[in-house]
């Protein structure tokens, strides 16, 4: 197996739904092809901000089949594997591998706090089932498990693996990964208001939120940290900021469906039990837009 070398702008995809919480199938491909359009690098279909906790198996086949008619071979695929039993995360695999994703980003556990032998067995279990590439997903902040550099170091032999999406909110754990496996795994930020400092430490992309109302503004970031062009980079990323941080929140899909709202580039209907934002919470997204669209650096403006 040959690493793909994933880097650059990965969405974490919003699911778009009707008032009835029923799929939005024509609403989440022209989603997509939104993003494409304006410069993204992959994308990653039904993670915690796609409402995988909502969705049914089959529902989460039914996006990543739409996403791969939307992406139609521009971009990679991936679908992200988050089930509470390893059993149920091979039953979704098998049916992401018939459809043909290029690989998955998988949750080492969900509901249940697995300890890191646990963990690390779901994640070899899932690589021997997909026989594709996968990005392992640490978020011990919102699922209490953590796989640290030295669990990484351990899974290294692993060919399947290829990339760690980091989301602990400590920033040193990108030089920690780096210093003791180098370039083994492709290393992405999924804390959206780390960008900056993920990718002036060596990150390879980003697992981006905020990103999918304003996807080419995501990729310049990406591009001129790449470049060099730091002190650019930063002002663009101050810009952006404010509302990178509506991603770090336990109403993240509230205030980032909010977002594609206010920016015209989707709906907000969402699954129950999340409610639409109401009162000084709305007033305060909406509020964050506004300042932001009213600054909206032209130069790298995202098109409709």
């Amino acid at each position: 197996m040959t690493n793909p070398r994933w880097q650059g702008i990965f969405p974490a995809v919003t699911t778009k739904f009707h008032a009835d919480e029923s799929i939005d199938a024509e609403g989440t491909a022209r989603h997509i092809d939104f993003q494409i359009r304006n410069g993204i690098h992959g994308l990653v279909t039904c993670g915690s901000l796609g409402e995988a906790s909502t969705l049914s198996l089959e529902e989460k086949l039914q996006v990543a089949k739409i996403a791969l008619e939307a992406a139609d071979g521009r971009i990679p695929v991936l679908a992200n594997v988050s089930e509470t039993s390893t059993r149920e995360a091979l039953r979704y695999i098998d049916g992401g591998n018939k459809l043909g994703v290029a690989g998955y980003m998988v949750m080492p556990s969900v509901i249940y706090v697995a300890d890191a032998r646990e963990a690390m067995a779901n994640v070899r279990a899932m690589a021997k089932a997909a026989q594709k590439p996968l990005m392992v997903y640490n978020n011990p902040v919102a699922y209490r498990v953590d796989l640290k550099p030295e669990h990484m170091l351990e899974l290294a032999d692993c060919e399947w693996l290829v990339a760690v999406k980091e989301s602990t909110d400590n920033i040193r754990r990108i030089t920690d990964l780096r210093n003791l496996l180098g370039d083994r795994y492709q290393i992405f930020c999924g804390v959206d208001d780390l960008a900056y400092e993920a990718m002036a430490l060596g990150a390879d992309g980003l697992l981006a939120g905020v990103g999918c109302a304003f996807p080419r503004e995501t990729v310049a970031l990406y591009d001129l940290m790449k470049a060099g062009q730091f002190a650019e980079a930063l002002k663009l990323y101050q810009w952006m900021t404010p509302m990178l941080h509506l991603d770090v929140s336990t109403k993240l899909v509230q205030n980032l469906k909010l977002i594609d709202l206010l920016v015209g580039v989707g709906t907000e209907h969402m699954r129950r039990p999340r409610l639409p934002l109401i009162g000084e919470e709305r007033a305060f997204i909406e509020g964050v837009v506004k300042k932001a669209l009213a600054t909206r650096p032209v130069q790298y403006q995202s098109v409709a």
